[in-house]
C-alpha cells in the first residue's frame, strides 16, 4: 500500500460531497485548492466557495490562487508535498500543475466519457433525453476530459428526473467512485482504457441563448430542456399578455400528450391550470417565476394575474 497525500481541487456543492467523503474515510488531505472569495450580492460582499466553507469546517490548508501558473503559488502547492491530486468541478490546470504528484491527477466527471465532456453534463444528459448517465474517473492530459479513464459507474435517469435530483445522487455516485479510485492508486492496481475520439454529445456552457424554450420544438424536447435546467439556471421564456412582454423562468412541469390547433405557445389557463401548447400536447406549468416576483405556483399565480385570451409564450 502507497501511503498517499493528497491535494483536493474543487469549488461547488458536488465537489464538498467528495472532500467529505475524503476527509470522513481518514484520507491524508494534505491541502485544498478553490476558487477565490468573489463579491456577491448588494453589499459585494465577499462569498465564499462551498469548498473552502467544508475545508475551513475542518482546519484543512487552503490555497486560493487566481493565476495557476504564478510561481508563488506553484512553490506553496510544492510544498504540501502531494504524491496524488484529485480534481472535482474545477478548472482547467497548467500541464506544471497536473504533472506534479507521483502519482498523477485525476478527475471526477459527471458523465460517462466520453460521452458529454464539458461543463454541465448533468443539464445536457436531461435536455437530449439519456436513460443513463453515471461518472468517470480519469487522468487528467492537457486537453478538457480527454485523459485515460480508470473507473466508470453508471445511473438510470428516470422520465421525470430534474438537474437537481440528478445532480444529488451523481455526487453521491461520485464519492464512492473517487474512493475505489483512490483505493486503486494506493494499492497500485490501477489499469486505464483509452479514451475513444468521440464528440458527438458534449456538455457546452449553459447561457441565455441554449436555456431559451423554443415552443415549436417536440413536447419531449420542451418537457427533457425544463428539467433539464430545474433548479438551475432554469429554462425561460417571455409571456406576451396584451401589450405586456414579461420573461418568466419555468421550474416543475408536467406533460400530456394530446392532439390540438392552438399555436405553439398559446397560454390556456383555467383557475386551476396553466399550460402551454406544443406540438402534439401541452407542458403544464406547475411552478414559475415572473421577473420581479417571487417563484411560486402557478394557482398562486393565477389567482393574482390573468391571461388574456391571446396571451402566448415565445
Amino acid at each position: 500500500m502507497r501511503d498517499l497525500r493528497i491535494v483536493f481541487m474543487g469549488t461547488p456543492d458536488f465537489a464538498v460531497a467528495i472532500l467529505k467523503h475524503l476527509v470522513e474515510n481518514n484520507y491524508t488531505i494534505a491541502g485544498v485548492i478553490t476558487a477565490p472569495d468573489k463579491p456577491a450580492g448588494r453589499g459585494r460582499k465577499l462569498n465564499e466557495s462551498a469548498v473552502k466553507k467544508y475545508a475551513k469546517s475542518q482546519d484543512l490548508n487552503i490555497l486560493q490562487p487566481t493565476n495557476l501558473k504564478n510561481e508563488d503559488f506553484l512553490q506553496e502547492l510544492k510544498a504540501l508535498n502531494a504524491n496524488l491530486q484529485i480534481v472535482v468541478a474545477f478548472r482547467m490546470l497548467p500541464k506544471v500543475v497536473w504533472q506534479m504528484p507521483e502519482f498523477g491527477t485525476f478527475n471526477l466527471h459527471a458523465s460517462l466519457l466520453p460521452e458529454y465532456r464539458g461543463a454541465a453534463p448533468i443539464h445536457w444528459a436531461i435536455i437530449n433525453g439519456e436513460t443513463k448517465t453515471g461518472v468517470t474517473s480519469f487522468f487528467i492530459d492537457d486537453k478538457i476530459d480527454t485523459g485515460e479513464i480508470i473507473l466508470q459507474e453508471e445511473i438510470a435517469v428516470l422520465d421525470n428526473e430534474t438537474v437537481g435530483t440528478l445532480h444529488d445522487k451523481l455526487m453521491f455516485l461520485g464519492a464512492g467512485l473517487v474512493s475505489k479510485t483512490v483505493d486503486y492508486i494506493s494499492k497500485g492496481e490501477v489499469k486505464t482504457t483509452k479514451q475513444p475520439d468521440l464528440e458527438e454529445k458534449s456538455a457546452p456552457k449553459l447561457n441565455p441563448e441554449n436555456t431559451r424554450i423554443d415552443w415549436s420544438d417536440s413536447l419531449d424536447n420542451i418537457y427533457n430542456k425544463i428539467r433539464g435546467l430545474n433548479p438551475f439556471p432554469t429554462a425561460w421564456t417571455i409571456i406576451k399578455n396584451n401589450e405586456e412582454e414579461v420573461s418568466a423562468k419555468i421550474y416543475a412541469i408536467r406533460k400530456e400528450v394530446e392532439e390540438h390547433n392552438y399555436d405553439f405557445g398559446k397560454i390556456i389557463a383555467t383557475k386551476k391550470e396553466l399550460k402551454v401548447a406544443a406540438s402534439k400536447g401541452y407542458i403544464i406549468i406547475d411552478e414559475i417565476k415572473l421577473s420581479g416576483k417571487k417563484k411560486m405556483d402557478a394557482k398562486s399565480l393565477l389567482n393574482g394575474y390573468s391571461f388574456s385570451s391571446e396571451a402566448k409564450m415565445y
